[in-house]
């Protein structure tokens, strides 16, 4: 038996009850085993005994009972039914905060939202089963973002709340920074993109297969199937000429508008093969997806932060997200460090 832990519930947890928390940072434990170490004071919440429903917040401390070792010769059981274990481990490990209502996922690059051709059930909305943490219904996407893109996607538990925050998004009160590496150092540093944007003829079904064609405002209108689109940008640092970390608010939201909007600037975004060309190295002038070297050719485009009122307690929520993997290794390999730039570049200029 291995020995009694202390654990803390995380700020990114939210608040929910003590066999939810328990079960899913422990997923081996059983809503029996949890019962019965409440009902034993094996577990306990700040000192105290509990029971299986108490709340637990950010900051709470939960003493842990030695876990009884694994039967190797047991049968194991699937994390969740119809769902591969280490798919399930991998969403669920995407989970940036949650309540009872709305959960928010870091989402991985390379996991597309919603399924399209041979796809399979490998996307988020194929894998919300592992997301149901003891509920009676598979939560629903609100938004979505592109395959390539990691960073915030918000899941709903209810359809009434689907609904509150896709009319929050439409009528723009839901505020959404994302964090890029592009190609060269846009000028100037901070302003707006104003193209509108329309899909290219001859291009297939909807999502990834797309590619939008940037339209200048003058000639939106006259253009058929074009939709105006709007960009604020702000570069935050940058490595000489060559390239720079740029933060971007899209007031609309458009399929691609961030990736067509700084490629039509002349500074892609690293990794970008559809708008920057995946064979375009980027020497300093902008034009080119690739910076080359240890950089990876992954897209370096991230949902960072959002910002909400939550439909039942009217609170303003406010979640950052990790860079993944390859944008970390990026950033340091430039010099680039997250804690020196402002949470919200545009709150002073508005």
């Amino acid at each position: 038996m291995s020995g009694v832990r202390m654990m803390t519930v995380a700020e990114a947890d939210g608040e929910s009850r003590l066999d939810r928390w328990l079960k899913k940072r422990l997923p081996e434990v059983t809503q029996g085993q949890v019962e019965k170490w409440c009902r034993t004071g094996q577990v306990r919440v700040d000192g105290a005994r509990a029971k299986a429903s108490t709340r637990v917040g950010p900051g709470a401390e939960i003493r842990v009972p030695p876990m009884p070792k694994a039967d190797p010769e047991a049968p194991r059981p699937a994390l969740t039914p119809g769902v591969p274990e280490a798919d399930a481990r991998m969403i669920q490990a995407a989970v940036l905060w949650k309540d009872e209502h709305i959960i928010a996922l870091n989402k991985p690059p390379g996991l597309p939202s919603q399924g399209g051709s041979g796809q399979g059930n490998r996307h988020v909305d194929g894998l919300t089963a592992a997301l149901m943490f003891g509920y009676k219904d598979r939560p629903k996407l609100v938004h979505r973002l592109d395959k390539d893109t990691s960073g915030i996607l918000l899941l709903a538990r209810a359809d009434r709340i689907a609904r509150a925050l896709s009319e929050a998004f439409r009528q723009r009160t839901t505020r959404k920074i994302y964090w890029a590496a592009v190609a060269g150092v846009p000028n100037p540093k901070m302003g707006t993109i104003r193209f509108g944007l329309v899909k290219a003829p001859g291009r297939g079904g909807a999502g990834e297969g797309e590619k939008m064609v940037a339209i200048h405002p003058s000639k939106v209108d006259q253009t058929e199937g074009a939709k105006r689109a709007t960009t604020d940008y702000a570069v935050l640092d940058a490595l000489g000429t060559r390239a720079s970390w740029v933060a971007m608010v899209p007031i609309t939201g458009r399929t691609h508008q961030l990736r067509a909007h700084m490629a039509e600037l002349g500074h892609p975004i690293v990794g970008d093969g559809k708008y920057g060309g995946s064979g375009q190295e980027n020497l300093g002038d902008g034009w080119g997806a690739q910076l080359g070297g240890d950089i990876s050719r992954k897209l370096h485009l991230h949902a960072r932060s959002i910002a909400f009122d939550h439909p039942i307690t009217g609170k303003r929520i406010t979640l950052t997200a990790p860079l993944p993997d390859h944008m970390t290794r990026t950033w340091k390999t430039l010099g680039w460090v997250e804690q020196d730039v402002p949470a919200d570049p545009f709150r002073d200029t508005e």
